[in-house]
């Protein structure tokens, strides 16, 4: 038997991705300073030879800020946690697809297209297969302002993405991402934290100063090794002649408040750009909780945001061109989002659309059951008709005498009566008892 009937028919074989085949080089993790922020933009910002390879050098230094990442993951888990649904020509649920929507795959996918508004640009590489798989093209490789791929991230000659089924690059020519307005204030508490350690390091132990006479060389050798076996601490040996002060600033940071104040600032800069707000993920600045939820507000908002822009990358051409290689059943269908229940505000709103159906304005009965999400019968039509039924007042029976209702005058006398004969003793009680049964005119 020959080798090659070794071979399973269905063993998969090795795809040959584009990825592979670039020459990819480490990321520059070496000293960035400001000045070298702003080579980095105008490089990128090059009308003739734009390249963002130091730029994205610059972004993932940030990589290692863990408020920073905190507060991007916020925002991106903000959406990833929302329960996504594939609605068909009838506006219900294509059955079948909920595995796909929940895979690792699918929520990575939906990340790196959140995440081209972070860098400005994203490319993925989906492998050909029976199920959704991709590898993330590098970014320093992606050249949006001219349409390629290139080799090598300092070059410009590479592959045209334009119109490759399973290369997918979302992004605008000129956008460089949110991260580039975090860049500054995070090289800046970058920095920082490094004057804060050596701050720390230095006047963080007491100094001790040994003061000798400046004739004694004898006090002096033994001064100096006294202070060595005593620690490591800084230690300073002067004459006594000699005049010694430390000007170390204690006396305006004596607590180090200078630099967490830094720090605290260039943190409230980077979670307004990404957040657009501070209240939400921190109190430094004392704020109270009708202001925390005032910003949540305006968090929210960028939220919805970032949902649209998910949606209309999902149902846009190239996105359903890419999923029908899987067989995800897309062509006449859209993704859109479950719509969740805001307790507190629908609290408020049943309250105005009650006053305003009290009031005689026709409403739909629709309009309640997609405002306050609530699942419209299968059998709607038979309860409706049900409903009206029992609102409509029960006909009179045939040669039945309709029922003679009391006028105001005999209800007035009756009322008379009976308050005169709460005043009667019960033997006139009984009397007058007897005298209504047997005559039917004292009746009322």
């Amino acid at each position: 038997m020959s080798k090659e009937n070794d071979i399973a028919p269905n063993q998969p074989q090795e795809v040959k991705l584009l990825v592979n085949e670039l020459v990819q080089v480490s990321v520059d993790r070496t000293m960035k300073d400001v000045r070298g922020l702003i080579n980095s933009l105008i490089n990128a910002e090059s009308i003739y030879y734009p390249n963002r390879t130091r730029l994205y050098d610059f972004y993932k230094t940030f990589d290692l800020d863990g408020f920073l990442q905190g507060i991007i993951e916020k925002r991106l888990d903000a959406v990833l946690n929302k329960k996504l649904l594939l609605l068909g020509k009838d506006k219900k649920e294509v059955d079948g697809v909920d595995t796909i929507l929940e895979s690792e795959a699918f929520r990575e996918m939906c990340k790196q297209i959140l995440l081209t508004k972070f860098w400005g640009v994203t490319g993925m590489e989906f492998i050909p297969g029976l199920e959704l798989a991709f590898e993330e093209i590098p970014r320093k490789h992606i050249k949006p302002e001219i349409g390629v791929i290139a080799n090598n991230q300092s070059e410009y000659s590479g592959t045209a993405y334009t119109g490759i089924s399973n290369i997918w690059v979302i992004g605008k020519k000129h956008d460089y991402g949110i991260l580039l307005r975090c860049a500054f204030p995070a090289l800046i508490k970058k920095n920082d934290f490094g004057d804060w350690a050596q701050y720390v390091e230095i006047f963080g132990q007491p100094v001790r100063v040994g003061k000798y006479d400046a004739n004694d060389d004898k006090t002096r050798v033994e001064l100096r090794k006294a202070l060595i076996d005593a620690g490591g601490s800084l230690a300073i040996m002067i004459p006594k002649q000699a005049e010694f002060e430390v000007l170390d600033g204690k006396i305006s940071n004596g607590d180090g408040q200078l630099q967490e104040r830094l720090k605290n600032a260039c943190n409230d800069e980077m979670a307004i750009a990404i957040l657009g707000n501070v209240e939400t993920t921190s109190s430094n600045n004392g704020g109270s909780n009708a202001k925390a939820k005032e910003h949540g507000k305006q968090q929210m908002e960028i939220t919805k945001s970032d949902m649209a822009y998910l949606l209309s990358q999902l149902n846009s051409a190239k996105c359903k061109e890419i999923l029908l290689q899987y067989r995800f059943p897309v062509a006449d269908a859209h993704f859109t989002f479950e719509k969740e229940v805001d307790l507190a505000a629908l609290s408020q709103k049943i309250v105005i659309d009650t006053s305003i159906k009290t009031a005689g304005v026709p409403i739909a009965d629709d309009y309640f059951y997609e405002t306050y999400g609530i699942p419209k019968p299968d059998n709607y039509d038979e309860l409706k008709a049900k409903q009206e039924d029992e609102k409509q007042p029960p006909q009179p029976i045939e040669n039945e005498p309709p029922s003679k209702e009391p006028t105001t005058k005999q209800k007035a006398k009756k009322q008379a009566k009976k308050a005169q004969q709460e005043n009667l003793s019960a033997w006139q009680k009984l009397m007058a008892k007897m005298a209504d049964f047997f005559d039917p005119a004292h009746k009322d």
